[in-house]
């Protein structure tokens, strides 16, 4: 299924992976479009996060990660620390202040790779960014 998503003046085409992650995939459909805000994050490396406080999406690990690859959004369901999505730009080890953490890889973006960098950039200086997930023909 095919995702528009907007991160500050950044447009990317995505696949939400209903294969490698059903039941995220599932949860977060239901939930389109989905709105909130990016920032760097802080101690995962180069990568952008949306922290969702208590946000409960009802799952559990599937397809999970703590090495997303550039492109590769994960979503921690929470528990050990608070419920979040993070994108990697680059080179991403995915922790919190608890430590090392896993996440569902749900979404992976298909085009304007070469604007994720630009993206983590402009998040690191200039602050949160606002984030929009759709469906790609809404």
């Amino acid at each position: 299924m095919k995702l528009k998503i907007t991160a500050g003046p950044f447009v990317f085409d995505a696949r939400l992976e209903t294969e490698l992650a059903p039941k995220t995939a599932a949860a977060f459909l239901k939930r389109l479009p989905f709105e909130t805000q990016f920032v760097h994050v802080r101690w995962s490396g180069e990568g952008v996060w949306a922290p969702l406080g208590d946000y409960d999406f009802g799952v559990d690990y599937e397809n999970h990660t703590s090495y997303p690859a550039p492109g590769q959004f994960i979503l921690y369901p929470g528990g050990l620390s608070e419920t979040e999505i993070l994108l990697a730009y680059g080179g991403v080890r995915f922790a919190s202040k608890v430590g090392q953490l896993a996440g569902n890889h749900f979404i992976t973006v298909t085009s304007g790779l070469d604007q994720l960098a630009e993206l983590g950039k402009t998040c690191l200086w200039q602050g949160a960014q606002p984030l929009r997930f759709a469906l790609a023909d809404a």
